[in-house]
């Protein structure tokens, strides 16, 4: 039995249907990135990150604030009620760096350096999942600043968030209080992904461009922050059973992962939209639907590597035709062919 005509219909009709062929293409789009591994990258270096930058953030914190024991520790607080169950833990664990002068600059630059792995894995996956062509990277200098750029925002950031929640647990009834906290939390996380996404990416964005993508991942990271506490206390319950102690690494990773996913996915919202890449085809077979065709084109020119290197993509779907009515032929796929700057034709 043939379902081939039965699935051209349902392609057919969720192509006519915005609500359908909006989130079909960001899904793919997500999909044809692998942004799920570009996901897994960033949580392994953020879970190696985080103590770095954990330590390089309270020792910061020391010298700035020194004698102000309480406003620290209600900073670091702020910095990991992200994790929820988990954020005690770690920061029992946590202790600034000791030393004076030269020794205590050392300790720090050190630990910071150690620590923007993280922001390198985030920044490659932005660039992969706009298409950016890998000549256009940033290189290495510039990559560690916008790195920089990004702690010092999401420092910033912290300490603004401790002054939410004082404002929060401040005198007032408890209900006004409570919506006022999470109504300070989603503006600040609405801040932090407007920031970030531009700021992770060398293409050049307006706030328009990355609005509807920050404004979905701030809402969701704000539910994940008040309802995430069940979630890993569940996982960190079921993995304690197997995995002793080592039921703390497996929470904090599968939170980070959850947390890299959601970025991602809301970032590809942004990227589908601005672009035009839907709405896109079910089916990989000829007629490929025009934002295949883009996608798979500006997929294909993030393999350029060099400035001389130009990757041009073509589509021979007759060849296609012409190897289901069982001649043989070339392939269907999108032939890419490679040609320095001085073949294409001057302008």
């Amino acid at each position: 039995m043939d379902i081939q005509p039965t699935l051209r219909k349902i392609d057919d009709f969720q192509q006519r249907r915005r609500w359908l062929a909006f989130p079909f293409a960001v899904f793919k789009k997500f999909g044809d990135d692998q942004a799920g591994n570009l996901a897994a990258l960033i949580a392994y270096y953020g879970f190696f990150s985080m103590f770095p930058l954990l330590l390089t953030f309270v020792s910061v914190l020391g010298l700035v604030l020194r004698g102000h024991k309480g406003l620290q520790d209600s900073i670091v607080h702020s910095a990991l009620r992200d994790f929820p169950v988990i954020g005690d833990q770690i920061a029992r664990n946590i202790h600034s760096i000791s030393g004076n002068g030269v020794a205590l600059a050392i300790g720090i630059v050190g630990t910071l350096w150690a620590g923007m792995g993280v922001t390198q894995a985030a920044q490659n996956a932005m660039n992969k999942i706009w298409d950016v062509p890998r000549k256009e990277w940033p290189n290495f200098f510039k990559s560690r600043l916008r790195g920089l750029l990004m702690l010092a925002i999401l420092g910033t950031l912290t300490i603004g968030a401790t002054f939410m929640s004082g404002l929060s647990t401040s005198g007032g009834p408890a209900a006004v209080m409570a919506v006022l906290g999470i109504a300070g939390s989603l503006l600040l996380n609405l801040a932090l992904f407007l920031l970030a996404y531009r700021v992770l990416t060398v293409r050049h964005l307006h706030r328009g461009d990355v609005f509807p993508g920050a404004a979905l991942a701030a809402v969701i990271w704000t539910a994940m922050q008040g309802l995430g506490g069940y979630y890993v206390t569940h996982q960190l319950k079921n993995a304690s059973n197997v995995y002793g102690t080592f039921a703390l690494v497996i929470g904090l990773l599968v939170w980070l992962y959850l947390g890299a996913q959601i970025t991602l996915l809301a970032a590809e919202i942004n990227v589908v939209r601005v672009n035009g890449l839907w709405p896109r085809s079910i089916l990989q077979k000829p007629p490929l639907a025009e934002a295949d065709r883009r996608t798979m084109t500006r997929g294909a020119k993030v393999e350029e590597r060099v400035h001389e290197e130009d990757v041009s993509v073509s589509f021979d779907e007759g060849a296609s035709e012409s190897r289901r009515a069982g001649n043989p032929g070339t392939s269907g796929d999108p032939r890419i062919s490679v040609a320095p700057d001085s073949a294409k034709p001057e302008a």
